[in-house]
């Protein structure tokens, strides 16, 4: 994977990430770089595991927000970014890794549901300084988190076996993802949970999208908003009326913030 990649023409770090399954755990010299899922927001979601895993870091890396939720759990240096600056900050956490200290890297919600791009770019970085150093690169080994896409399905009823996730939450290129919605709502009438983009793949565009598709208008959608905030707020529309509030491009012209998720039910029991 190249240092400068171009998520409109790749490689995307997500396809880097998922190119191999994780090695087995070795207890003999596994000294793995956890990525740990952080949960919703809310701290009562943290698994013990990914607790854990923050509080015997030395140091631990990720988005300021991300961090700062985890700060109070842990003595570790915290290295926090942004997206302008997060190649920065990857680097000097794999510095630091390949000079043997523990390292924590933390993702708002479940890594494995859209935080993929983290993941590979965690990984590379942790590769890539090991191999400019001549060592074998410790493992970087996902620890699952409780996300809002998981509380959104419980918000809404809506069985996993019997929905299809598209995570729209991510850099590059979404023809492919909007596509799926397409398919899963209008084609293969499964339950859909979708994680928008703020703020040019809005829930209200994204009901759009799947009217011009041939969405029954009258299908169910639920804006999860805020899940396990104090501020929750669950606004329930018909795939018509959600559609009203397409268009725009920033915060201010929608009514919802960046913290949604849509839930698209099917009929159930006709």
């Amino acid at each position: 994977m190249s240092d400068d990649y171009d998520l409109d023409a790749g490689p995307d770090p997500a396809t880097f990430a998922a190119a191999e399954p994780e090695p087995e755990i070795d207890e003999d010299r596994d000294d793995p770089v956890p990525v740990v899922g952080v949960g919703p927001g809310n701290l009562e979601y943290l698994t013990p595991r990914g607790e854990r895993a923050i509080r015997e870091a030395d140091v631990v890396v990720g988005f300021t927000t991300v961090v700062e939720f985890v700060a109070d759990l842990t003595d570790a240096d915290l290295l926090t970014c942004g997206y302008e600056d997060e190649a920065e900050a990857l680097e000097e956490f794999a510095q630091r890794v390949a000079s043997g200290e523990d390292g924590t890297a933390v993702a708002m919600g479940d890594p494995n549901h859209s935080g993929y791009q983290f993941v590979g770019k965690v990984q590379d970085a942790v590769e890539r300084e090991a191999a400019t150093r001549g060592l074998e690169p410790r493992p970087v080994r996902v620890v699952p988190g409780i996300s809002s896409l998981q509380v959104a399905a419980s918000r809404a009823r809506t069985p996993m076996e019997d929905t299809e996730f598209v995570t729209l939450h991510k850099s590059g290129d979404l023809a492919d993802d909007v596509e799926r919605l397409a398919a899963a709502v209008v084609a293969d009438e499964r339950h859909l949970l979708a994680l928008p983009r703020p703020y040019d793949r809005m829930p209200g565009d994204l009901a759009a999208f799947l009217l011009e598709q041939g969405a029954d208008p009258d299908l169910e959608a639920l804006v999860l908003e805020a899940l396990t905030h104090e501020d929750e707020a669950i606004h329930r529309f018909t795939l018509a009326t959600l559609a009203d509030h397409a268009g725009g491009g920033g915060s201010d012209e929608t009514p919802f913030s960046d913290l949604v998720v849509l839930a698209v039910r099917q009929p159930v029991g006709d």
